[in-house]
């Protein structure tokens, strides 16, 4: 059974190695849903595996480099929207003067800032 399910990861991964030329950003999407997806399966996490396996598909059949782009400078775009709000609110607290609460303020801004880094970091350039 174990090495079975290897095998079928190998020929579910065909049709997406075949035309990885397509859609390279949608194929590192694959791949690493691919990680997660045997990952699940090496610790017997079935349920995880099944939704990994039904999420690997449809990025298979629906999958777009045009919408992942799109997807993907929305995240961007929320994030610094995210940190702009965030210094505004470091700002407010800091002509408060309440050591407690600049920072909260500052981790939280600290927080949007990784987000927007991690965002930023899976932008293709």
């Amino acid at each position: 059974m174990k090495a079975l399910i290897p095998c079928l990861l190998c020929v579910a991964a065909l049709p997406a190695l075949a035309d990885s030329s397509a859609n390279p950003f949608c194929e590192a999407k694959a791949e690493k849903i691919e990680k997660q997806l045997q990952a699940a399966w090496a610790e017997g996490l079935t349920d995880k595996a099944k939704g990994l396996s039904t999420a690997l598909d449809g990025v298979r059949e629906n999958c777009s480099d045009k919408e992942l782009m799109r997807e993907l400078q929305a995240r961007i775009d929320k994030a610094r929207d995210e940190i702009r709000e965030r210094e505004a609110d470091l700002r407010d607290a800091e002509l408060g003067g309440d050591p407690e609460k600049i920072a909260k303020r500052q981790a939280k801004l600290d927080e949007a800032m990784q987000e927007l880094n991690a965002a930023e970091a899976e932008f293709p350039r």
